[in-house]
């Protein structure tokens, strides 16, 4: 399992410690791909878009509204793995 996180660079030019989860574009427990766009969090006034690190299924952790750091985890990832 993988934990899809925050990356810290995100607040490299930000005055608040603090983010927040703005939206999700795909539902807990769906299959995605390694680069696809998944949520969208909101640093002061920019937003920024998470992407899938790699292939598999994602259960989502933090939700909407919800108030994030650098290196939060905001979802888990189980690998899907070849038959």
């Amino acid at each position: 399992m993988q934990y899809i996180k925050t990356d810290g660079e995100l607040w490299a030019s930000a005055m608040m410690p603090e983010g927040i989860v703005e939206r999700w574009f795909i539902v807990s427990g769906a299959a995605i791909r390694a680069g696809e766009r998944i949520a969208e969090i909101r640093i002061e006034d920019a937003l920024h878009d998470i992407v899938a690190p790699a292939d598999g299924r994602a259960t989502i952790i933090a939700v909407v509204n919800d108030i994030i750091e650098p290196g939060s985890v905001l979802a888990t990832l189980e690998t899907m793995r070849p038959d």
